[in-house]
Order: structure tokens, then C-alpha cells, then sequence
């Protein structure tokens, strides 16, 4: 058996590697002439990390990355509404990283050496009853038993798949992105989720310790803003920081000065928040889809890779288990869909971040005097035990269950 992995991102890497652990074989056909640190950060759950972890990666990813110890949500005003253990330190077996998203690729692609192919851009995929036939830009092809199409948001394979499938959805929200050098705030390991959407959102969290001698963090930020502007999606769209730092302008607190933050960054990407609707089938035959080619979702909740890491380890334990190549295509996809359908909408409707909206909608856009006269513990607590059964990390059934792959 020989598979084709369409995409060498994170989802293509990770399938890679957990063909290889599962017996195997495979090639990843990468598109790009070369690997460049490409992105901003990333966060890893623990049901990510425990995939990761099977594959031996725990130990390099983590120096690499910050262990996130809490998420911290806030109204725009800097008054804390919850403040919420994570990864380790809310009694998960398995860490929650915060990585900068090249260092990430760098680990996985470092793990998968010869496999990975540069300069390959796949434009056509043919099968038969045997197997499938990649055709490549410069008029290569490539045989295999089966095609994974890992490429991405806007995956070649998905639109063999689906032809007639209509444009990206885009609901009038914008996001830029940066990296920063600045001095920790709160625990050093701390994971910012402020304001809400009609006044501005900021996410932020580091992603590099101890850069330099000063002690200073590489600390990744997201500042989200409803908005007409739908600009071309991609990972590395230069943004302006007048689109949006007005908004931000007075969030400065004693715990963390968020204007000079933004103002201060490395570099500001822009990109529109975009989902597409969720297929009603992602496989024909000998051809399946992984990822955001298969599932692409708002990037809410710290779960678009996580989501793409489960696929990839799914399909591999559905190979090792099923040699009848098409069967096996077809029980990944019964057990990978639905879940990912229900993410795509959870995070349509705020996934998370509904205890920001809750407080921003209660208090009417004001400072509180107690949060517990707005919401109470236990709902805060529902709404974000809620989500993480939705995405498959509620801490004790993710370490009841066996090995996906």
C-alpha cells in the first residue's frame, strides 16, 4: 500500500507520521519550491498533544513552545471575568501549547525527512479500481493506492470532489495578526481572550520564551473586529495597523498594555474570518479529504490543527485496521464528519467565546461591579465544558478513550 498526501502543512505532516508509526507507506507532495516559516501562532489542546505525544513529539514541541497555564477573560475594559486553568494545570495528562506556527512545522516536517516532497503542486487526480494517479504542475504524475487531499482551505482535491461547491463563507468579521517582543504579563503563561466583536476582540498569548537577555517573550496576538472588509485569505496578507488599532487604542491596564502591543509588532497580517459549509460527503472511492480541506472553520477556540491532528490520526488507524483501501476511506470519513460538522457550527455561533459575548450583551457594553451580578460560576463553567465536549477534550473522556490510531 502506498498513499499520496496532498499538502505538507500540519494535518498533511501529521498523517505522514502516523502512517509511518501505523506500517504504511507514503508520500507528502508539497506545493511550495521550499519550506519558509510561514504564520503566526498556534495553540495545541490536550487532545492534540496527546496525539502528538503517540508520536513521540511531547519533548521537542515543548521546548519550543510555552505551556499555557490559564486562558484569562476579560471585558475591554481590563476587568477579569474568568480566569481558567489549562492544559497541565487543569489536571489534563497532556500540555497546552502555545507555538509559533513555523516552529511547529519545523518539528513535523523535521520527523518526517525523505517522505515530504517540495515543488509539487498537485492540479489533477485521476483513479481507477487499483488506485489513483496525482497529476503535478510541471507534468509529473505520481501513483498510490489513495490521494489525501490535506492542501489547505482552498484544496485542489476538494474542488475535483465537489466542482459546483460555491465561494468561501465570510460573515463580516476581520482579523489581524502579529507577533510581538515584550515582557510577560500575568503568570508568563497566560492566554488573553478580551472585549467581543462590535468593540473589538483581542487574543493573545506568547508563543517564545526568554528571546533575549532582557527576559522578553515572542507573544502572539489576534485582534478580531465585525466588518464589510473581506480581503483575500491567506496566511501572510501585510495588514495596516490604522484598520484597527484605533479600536484598542485605550485597552491599557496595569496587567498588560495591549495598544503598545499591537503597535509594537514584528509584522501585521490580515485576513478575513471564513468558514465553508460543511460537505455532506468528503471521500469517492479511493480519494478523501483532511483538514481545512474537509472542514475549514472560524480559528475559535484554539481548534482548526487540533481538529486536523485528530483527522490524521483517525485515517491512520483506519488503514492499519482496513487493507481494503476504499472501506477504509469510507469508515475515517463516518468517524470523523459529524464530530467536525459540529466544531464548524460551535464555532459559527462563538464556540467559546460566547461568555464574552454573554457578559458584552448583559452589562451593555459597561464596566461590571461583581461578574458573579452578571453570570454565575456554574454558567461560565457549563459554557466552557460545553465546548471542549463538542471538540473532544473534555478532560476525562479524552483520557478514557483508546488510541485513535
Amino acid at each position: 500500500m502506498q498513499i499520496a498526501i496532498v499538502g505538507g502543512g500540519i494535518g498533511g505532516l501529521a498523517l505522514a507520521l502516523s502512517l509511518h508509526q501505523a506500517g504504511v507507506p507514503c508520500r507528502v507532495f508539497e506545493a511550495a519550491p521550499e519550506l519558509k516559516p510561514l504564520g503566526v501562532g498556534i495553540n495545541l489542546l490536550p487532545h492534540a498533544m496527546r496525539e502528538l505525544t503517540e508520536l513521540g513529539l511531547a519533548a521537542a514541541l515543548e521546548r519550543a513552545a510555552v505551556a499555557t497555564r490559564e486562558a484569562v477573560f476579560c471585558n475591554r475594559f481590563g476587568q477579569f471575568i474568568r480566569r481558567e486553568p489549562r492544559g497541565r494545570a487543569a489536571g489534563y495528562a497532556w500540555p497546552q501549547l502555545s507555538i509559533h506556527r513555523a516552529d511547529l512545522h519545523v518539528v513535523l516536517a523535521a520527523a518526517a525527512g525523505d517522505a515530504l516532497v517540495l515543488g509539487a503542486k498537485c492540479v489533477g487526480v485521476e483513479q481507477d479500481a487499483d488506485g489513483v494517479m496525482l497529476k503535478f504542475a510541471d507534468g509529473a504524475n505520481a501513483r498510490a493506492d489513495a490521494a489525501i487531499g490535506c492542501d489547505g482551505i482552498h484544496s485542489a482535491v476538494r474542488r475535483i470532489l465537489h466542482p459546483a461547491e460555491g465561494p468561501l463563507s465570510y460573515q463580516g468579521i476581520n482579523m489581524w495578526r502579529g507577533v510581538t517582543r515584550a515582557r510577560p504579563f500575568l503568570t508568563g503563561a497566560s492566554m488573553l481572550v478580551g472585549g467581543w466583536l462590535e468593540v473589538g476582540k483581542l487574543v493573545v498569548y506568547p508563543v517564545r520564551d526568554a528571546i533575549d537577555a532582557e527576559g522578553r517573550q515572542l507573544i502572539n496576538w489576534v485582534a478580531e473586529i465585525q466588518s464589510p472588509r473581506n480581503v483575500m485569505q491567506g496566511w501572510n496578507r501585510p495588514g495596516r495597523l490604522e484598520d484597527f488599532l484605533p479600536l484598542f487604542a485605550d485597552w491599557r491596564f496595569d496587567w498588560l498594555d495591549c495598544a503598545a502591543l499591537l503597535r509594537d509588532a514584528e509584522s501585521v497580517l490580515e485576513y478575513p474570518m471564513v468558514d465553508r459549509e460543511p460537505l455532506p460527503f468528503w471521500t469517492r472511492g479511493r480519494v478523501t479529504l483532511l483538514g481545512d480541506a474537509a472542514h475549514p472553520m472560524y480559528p475559535r477556540g484554539s481548534n482548526g490543527a487540533g481538529q486536523a491532528i485528530l483527522d490524521a490520526r483517525t485515517l491512520a488507524g483506519c488503514l492499519r485496521r482496513e487493507r481494503d483501501v476504499p472501506a477504509a476511506l469510507k469508515a475515517y470519513e463516518a468517524a470523523r464528519l459529524a464530530p467536525t460538522y459540529e466544531v464548524v457550527l460551535a464555532n459559527r455561533s462563538s464556540g467559546p467565546d460566547t461568555l464574552l459575548r454573554e457578559v458584552h450583551r448583559r452589562t451593555g457594553d459597561r464596566p461590571f461591579g461583581r461578574i458573579e451580578d452578571v453570570i454565575s460560576e456554574a454558567e461560565m463553567r457549563a459554557l466552557a465544558e460545553n465546548y471542549q465536549r463538542t471538540a473532544g477534550f473534555e478532560r476525562e473522556s479524552l483520557e478514557r478513550r483508546a488510541s485513535l490510531a
